[in-house]
């Protein structure tokens, strides 16, 4: 098929022009409940249109016996506070196709260190701190806090963690730790897939002192020998885990082929006839590795 050809199948989502449309004229797919007017993402969405109006317009289809009226499709909080504004028209952008789920599910929240890097962007282009605070309903503690995020995370641990989602707190931690220590807990939580702050502290807990930006550690509840035993133990578990990891890779192989040939073997109908008749109990431990294999 020619490239003109395979273009000519693909179909355009949106059409190619947005609306602005009467709210009344827009009809939602749910209501929304109490507790969702309560909640603090409304409350958020609604500061950011109150300081700087709306950023991802709402998504509407047009109804099928009337065209001049539409059915929303993402955007109901949205819809609801311009309501509650007082405003009567809205951008809307129309989907060429009835798809009745919200667009924002299939959107993956961004990362701790995505949003740092946003938030110094938008600080460069000249937007305030306090400005930031108020789009997002948040306290400006807490955009100075994200802002300097990763001052003293070396950069090896911010491409680690860049598409993360770790908790802001864990960075503080990970700040006690010289960058190669950085490096080796930032790799341990991505194994383990933990990030929390209480597996961060316990990284810093059995860290020596010589990998430590300040020599003096202090764990509540432990005395110095028991972090010098959490220390030692520690250090085998990584040189454990850096063995079967280097193994790893290997022993997965070797699975992924035997599994293939097990596979092959059962596709052969005398074989089958063969092992159930002398060796079923083998034929049947067969059946569950290539089942498994399916599954997986």
């Amino acid at each position: 098929m020619s490239t003109a050809g395979k273009t000519a199948l693909v179909k355009i989502a949106f059409e190619t022009a947005s609306l602005r449309i009467s709210i009344d004229e827009i009809l939602p797919l749910r209501q929304l409940t109490p507790s969702v007017i309560k909640s603090v993402k409304y409350a958020q969405i609604a500061a950011s249109i109150a300081e700087v109006g709306i950023i991802e317009p709402p998504v509407v289809v047009r109804d099928s016996t009337d065209r001049t009226r539409f059915h929303l499709l993402d955007g109901h909080i949205r819809i609801d506070i311009l309501r509650g504004r007082g405003e009567t028209e809205v951008v809307c952008l129309v989907a060429t196709e009835d798809e009745a789920f919200t667009y924002n599910k299939r959107i993956s929240r961004i990362a701790i260190i995505q949003e740092h890097k946003m938030i110094l962007k938008a600080i460069e282009k000249g937007v305030s701190e306090e400005r930031l605070a108020r789009a997002l309903n948040v306290n400006i503690n807490s955009i100075r806090h994200k802002r300097s995020l990763l001052e003293g995370i070396c950069p090896e641990v911010v491409e680690l963690l860049k598409d993360r989602h770790v908790p802001i707190h864990t960075f503080g931690e990970l700040k006690r730790l010289k960058s190669i220590r950085q490096i080796e807990a930032a790799e341990l939580m991505i194994a383990m897939n933990k990030y929390s702050i209480s597996y961060a502290k316990s990284l810093v807990a059995a860290t020596p002192d010589s990998q430590l930006v300040r020599d003096v550690k202090t764990v509540k509840g432990l005395s110095q020998q028991q972090i010098e035993l959490m220390e030692g133990e520690s250090s085998t578990l990584d040189r454990e885990f850096k063995a079967i990891e280097q193994d790893y890779g290997s022993d997965h192989l070797d699975v992924v082929l035997a599994t293939g040939y097990v596979a092959r073997l059962l596709e052969n109908a005398r074989i089958v006839r063969h092992m159930a008749q002398h060796h079923p109990d083998l034929l049947a431990e067969f059946q569950k590795i290539t089942e498994l294999q399916k599954a997986a």
